[in-house]
């Protein structure tokens, strides 16, 4: 097992989270850090590997690191732009280490968009977009899962105004099929149970409510059962997400952003992964951003990195 970890925004939690990640995991999971070693917390112990394999042999007394210069220390809270083209480069160096086998899977600690955008033109929306470029421009999906919840949101980072437009046949199917084929290859469920929320309230009132449920979600799950697919609903999402419910579904699909994400934030707010579907490598991410107003101040909660490493080690077991 051979995990990689992109550093993210310098100035931000990624290093502290990074650091105590590995504090906790040591060689038990051994992973390299792509970055900066001044962006580390002072004093903090690491020593130079030259590729992912070598983690293992050094993790049980220092954190491993594929060592990327940035040029300047990191000032907490603050992103600097000379630092954006090299965050930027973390990403993907690593995309590439994971892709060609090297790594087992990429990490990524949170990046700053706006910093990005400003220090590097960056033009993606986010992490996800960018590695699906890298990819070839697949067809990707954005999975959040903590141990009692996976859920996909149909439509991602756009206003609530614009989902409705947004909102496709041929949109949800391709989420569909993604979060299908990720449940069997990087989970091991050969048949998995996929549970799929309405856009409207009481997921339409048959109609008196909104037509999307109508028009075109109720004949696409239908069309995907009768291909072997094991899909339910439209349901109403406000009776998708309790403990008895979730107990039926591998997964749900949700129709926009909130819709999916307010759940599994109240289930396990400090301990959730985001992982990107249909990319041929494997890629997970704590679900939290940069946290600039913490920085450099010792008190960032290392736990959905945690959960991330293990999640990643876990889908490439899957893999295997």
């Amino acid at each position: 097992m051979s995990l990689v970890v992109s550093c993210g925004e310098p100035a931000g939690i990624g290093p502290e989270v990074a650091a105590k990640a590995w504090a906790a995991l040591g060689a038990t999971l051994p992973f390299a850090w792509i970055g900066d070693p001044a962006h580390l917390p002072p004093g903090f112990p690491w020593q130079e590997v030259s590729a992912p394999g070598e983690a293992e042999g050094v993790a049980d007394g220092a954190l491993p690191v594929l060592h990327l210069p940035f040029g300047s220390p990191a000032v907490p809270g603050t992103p600097q732009p000379g630092h954006a083209a090299h965050v930027v480069e973390a990403i993907s160096r690593g995309a590439a280490l994971a892709a060609s086998g090297e790594a087992s899977a990429l990490v990524t600690a949170p990046i700053s968009k706006a910093a990005l955008i400003g220090g590097a033109g960056f033009a993606f929306p986010g992490h996800t977009e960018y590695l699906a470029h890298l990819a070839g421009q697949v067809p990707v999906a954005m999975m959040l899962a903590c141990p009692e919840l996976r859920v996909v949101p149909a439509t991602i980072h756009i206003p609530l105004s614009a989902v409705p437009e947004a909102l496709t046949e041929a949109g949800l199917e391709e989420t569909i099929r993604l979060t299908h084929a990720a449940l069997q290859r990087d989970f091991g469920l050969d048949t998995p149970r996929i549970a799929v929320t309405g856009l409207n309230p009481h997921a339409g009132e048959e109609g008196r409510m909104g037509s999307e449920e109508i028009a075109f979600i109720t004949p696409l799950i239908d069309r995907l059962r009768g291909e072997g697919l094991a899909l339910t609903g439209p349901h109403p999402a406000d009776t998708m997400f309790h403990a008895a419910a979730r107990a039926r579904y591998d997964a749900a699909i949700a129709m926009y952003h909130d819709q999916a994400l307010i759940p599994i934030k109240t289930i396990d707010f400090a301990g959730g992964v985001n992982i990107t579907l249909g990319l041929p490598f494997i890629r997970t991410s704590p679900d939290h951003g940069t946290a600039f107003d913490i920085a450099g101040q010792d008190r960032a909660d290392p736990t959905s990195m945690i959960a991330a490493l293990h999640m990643a080690a876990d889908m490439a077991r899957s893999r295997s």
